[in-house]
């Protein structure tokens, strides 16, 4: 299915026209000598290891000088980590949001006066239910993937 759906700013007044600036030249650069095999190779073995996909993208781009995985490869590194089988079971940014929401809860035990704590879980987890409708209707999740806060520290753990 050839879904194709942009998500906006949800709970700031910003209007959205700052974003980072990638060169127009998607080439891969003269400096890189590695093979897209060797490459798509490196990746896994590094999602074995356990990490996440922004966390590979970081360590390639410290540690080997490659700027974008996709210049090289042709796909992003979360599409090689699924043809691979090792991609997460949740995405990386609704596993943050997920988490972000079970420490708000946490918090919110301690200290249940904290009206501004009470509004931000809210905004969270608002998020939290677009981003999982998007991840539904791109596939990514099952169709039947609901989020709960009471079973969402077993989804992060």
């Amino acid at each position: 299915m050839g879904f194709n759906y942009k998500m906006g700013r949800m709970h700031s007044w910003g209007k959205g026209i700052s974003r980072r600036c990638l060169p127009y030249k998607k080439t891969a650069p003269n400096w890189i000598q590695m093979s897209v095999q060797d490459l798509s190779d490196q990746i896994c073995k590094l999602a074995k290891k356990g990490m996440t996909p922004s966390q590979i993208g970081v360590l390639l781009r410290d540690s080997n000088g490659i700027p974008q995985v996709d210049y090289i490869t042709g796909s992003k590194i979360g599409r090689i980590l699924r043809k691979n089988g090792l991609a997460p079971k949740i995405p990386e940014d609704l596993y943050h949001l997920i988490k972000k929401a079970v420490a708000i809860r946490k918090h919110l035990e301690r200290n249940n006066k904290d009206k501004d704590s009470k509004f931000r879980l809210i905004l969270v987890e608002s998020r939290i239910h677009r981003l999982a409708r998007y991840y539904r209707l791109s596939e990514r999740l099952p169709a039947n993937w609901k989020y709960q806060s009471s079973t969402a520290s077993a989804l992060i753990s």
